[in-house]
């Protein structure tokens, strides 16, 4: 089991390689889109177009329910 645990690891250092890098590089931009939206839940997934832009659309506002009941009486 340790050898194959120690093979996989060899074969997945230039991946880990490749994600330090990329840490290094967009760890401080995300970070500060992190602080800049302040809930989550209001945006969709993210969205790669076919240029490799990444788009993240924010969800429609809900509108207020109609009212069902009628305006009331002043008597």
């Amino acid at each position: 089991m340790q050898q194959f645990l120690e093979g996989l690891l060899e074969e997945m250092e230039p991946a880990f390689e490749g994600m330090r890098g990329f840490m290094a590089e967009m760890g401080p931009a995300l970070g500060e889109l992190m602080e800049e939206v302040e809930d989550w839940s209001r945006y969709e997934a993210p969205e790669v177009l076919p240029n490799g832009d990444i788009i993240i659309r924010r969800k429609p506002d809900e509108s207020p329910p109609p009212e069902d009941s009628p305006p009331p009486i002043d008597l």
